[in-house]
């Protein structure tokens, strides 16, 4: 396949293609009908016939080419395999698409600083665990970091120290990324404003830019109550934009989906969390 697919990416080797598609052809008429020299013609499809995608017989003094159809066909249904992979994607692909579409509109928004300022994110989530649990996932470090980012990336450096005034620092990396070799997909500072256990966890946190200077600041209030069964928890999480700068655009198109994202998998990690506490009771 690797031999055919480099034949095929010449193009003056898919004119010849195109051509012994309709008939089988010597090589003079070949060269004459590609506007081509002859003996780089016989060169090109001397390529092809080793790939396997043409056949060749002498009659006479000529040697007349034809198509095989046969690897043609395999490369198509390769092609189509691979095709029907991207749209089998499913989530991902849509969230690829849906953050293409936002970025083109936040990068066209951002004309200068403070253009996204005031701009807020509402979030809500009905988790099945109850507030004391969330709250732990929320403010433990090693709790915070199996759900802190969204799906296509892990956490590689984390500290949390819930108190007011306490220090946060949140780095990660592509989640395939595991020995960190690539680059470094992201990295935030910010402090803890509130703390009120079970009930309000509020902080800053300003994702940083390449250059270390300050993307925006993120003001975000996480209010948990029980539900009305008093079996779970209801989250409510309030996402407010202050400081933006015009490279923010990139960073604010991903909130909705990313931030998103992170929450669903918080939904996961709690739930987890509860039945791996009951197995070891």
């Amino acid at each position: 396949m690797d031999e055919l697919l480099a034949a095929l990416a010449d193009p003056a080797r898919w004119r010849l293609i195109s051509l012994l598609a309709e008939c089988p052809r010597p090589v003079g008429v070949l060269a004459q009908l590609a506007e081509a020299r002859q003996p780089q013609t016989t060169k090109h499809l001397q390529t092809l016939e080793r790939a396997g995608v043409v056949t060749s017989q002498r009659t006479g003094q000529r040697r007349i080419y034809a198509l095989r159809s046969a690897p043609l066909r395999d490369l198509a249904t390769a092609l189509g395999r691979l095709a029907d992979i991207s749209d089998q994607a499913g989530g991902l692909r849509v969230t690829y698409d849906h953050y293409g579409r936002s970025l083109d509109t936040e990068r066209r928004a951002a004309e200068e600083s403070g253009w996204a300022d005031g701009r807020s994110f509402s979030f809500h989530r009905s988790l099945t665990v109850a507030p004391e649990l969330v709250w732990r996932h929320l403010t433990e470090p090693t709790l915070l970091a199996r759900w802190w980012t969204p799906d296509d990336l892990r956490v590689s450096e984390l500290i949390f120290e819930a108190r007011p005034g306490g220090r946060i620092v949140l780095e990660y990396r592509d989640v395939e990324d595991t020995d960190g070799s690539d680059l470094v997909a992201g990295r935030g500072k910010g402090v803890v404003d509130d703390v009120r256990p079970g009930e309000r966890l509020a902080y800053r946190l300003s994702p940083q830019l390449p250059d270390g200077g300050d993307a925006f600041t993120s003001h975000v209030d996480f209010g948990l109550r029980p539900t009305a069964d008093g079996t779970g928890t209801d989250l409510d999480v309030r996402y407010r934009i202050t400081d933006s700068t015009v490279d923010s655009a990139d960073f604010i198109a991903g909130i909705e989906i990313g931030f998103g994202q992170s929450l669903s998998n918080l939904a996961g990690a709690v739930h987890i969390n509860e039945n791996e506490e009951e197995v070891q009771r």
